[in-house]
């Protein structure tokens, strides 16, 4: 497959056309919301392409950016929303509207295994082995080819894993209880930025 990887600096450019529904996945320097930064937010719309953004964390100023996380009419679809809408709510000081989650519809609708990373569903879904070999490195300054590359990995096979969740959910009678489930991602986000880590659910 040959890869349509842009790497933009600081926002998405003004005349770039993405469509009704795109992939998100993001790039932090850590997993502490109050430390660390968000280092890059990278987006596809589904057609081999990645275009990754590197924030300008002096103000994390990205209007074009902001602007389509908060179209209510474009679709976003993450896997782990949940981690990512955090640093997005912290950093950008936005809520992101019309979220999907595959991570979510992994543990709702293969109830047949316990392995819902977003590896194991490109592994199931698409057939490709891919490489974590660069999650744990520095996104903060310079970015590797190879860098790139896994960046974009994260975005680009998410609308075919979306897709053949979606028929799992539907074919299982799942899909409302999804919905239903998506709906408080929102409240778990501002859970974690209230620093309520554990199950408010349980005893």
């Amino acid at each position: 497959m040959n890869l349509d990887i842009k790497l933009h600096k600081h926002d998405l450019p003004d005349d770039l056309k993405l469509g009704n529904t795109i992939a998100v996945d993001c790039e932090m320097g850590g997993l502490n919301i109050k430390r660390d930064p968000l280092c890059l937010v990278q987006i596809s719309a589904g057609n081999s392409d990645a275009h990754i953004v590197q924030l300008d964390r002096n103000n994390y100023k990205a209007p074009n950016l902001v602007k389509i996380l908060e179209d209510k009419k474009v679709k976003k679809i993450f896997h782990f929303a949940r981690a990512d809408l955090t640093f997005i709510s912290y950093h950008l000081k936005i809520n992101v509207q019309n979220i999907n989650c595959t991570k979510i519809k992994s543990k709702l609708s293969r109830t047949y295994t316990d392995r819902h990373s977003l590896k194991d569903l490109i592994k199931e879904f698409v057939g490709i082995d891919v490489s974590k070999q660069h999650q744990a490195s520095d996104f903060g300054g310079e970015l590797s080819q190879a860098q790139l590359k896994y960046c974009a990995n994260d975005v680009i096979y998410l609308h075919k894993i979306n897709d053949a969740l979606d028929k799992i959910l539907t074919r299982e009678n799942r899909m409302k209880l999804y919905e239903d489930t998506i709906k408080f991602v929102q409240t778990r986000v501002d859970l974690d930025l209230a620093s309520f880590k554990e199950d408010i659910w349980s005893h």
